[in-house]
């Protein structure tokens, strides 16, 4: 389920889930803690992150949260809400290439 599930999300050029639902994701994931400066797991690349990361390392920390997933029992639920995310609910590899270029 895990590698069908990466698959998934890397498919029709899909980045992540929209800011919005990408924190939605990461609240689902159980033991959220506080480590250090950071978190475990780490936060979605969202707020001021969004405009300064690149959509590749969108793409890792995506699988790193669907890795957590799996690990902490909880993969098949954000299977089921990764899954049924409306296309225009994902980032999409144009997308952040019209934003490389609006930005110029």
């Amino acid at each position: 389920m895990l590698e069908a599930l990466v698959d998934f999300v890397r498919d029709n050029g899909r980045v992540c889930p929209i800011p919005d639902r990408w924190n939605e994701l990461w609240k689902m994931l159980p033991s959220r803690r506080r480590v250090g400066n950071g978190w475990e797991p780490p936060l979605p690349l969202i707020l001021a992150a969004w405009w300064n990361t690149p959509a590749l390392m969108k793409i890792v920390r995506l699988e790193e949260h669907i890795r957590y997933a799996e690990a902490h029992g909880v993969l098949v639920d954000i299977d089921r809400y990764l899954r049924r995310l409306p296309e225009d609910e994902w980032v999409h590899l144009i997308d952040c290439w019209r934003e490389s270029v609006d930005a110029v």
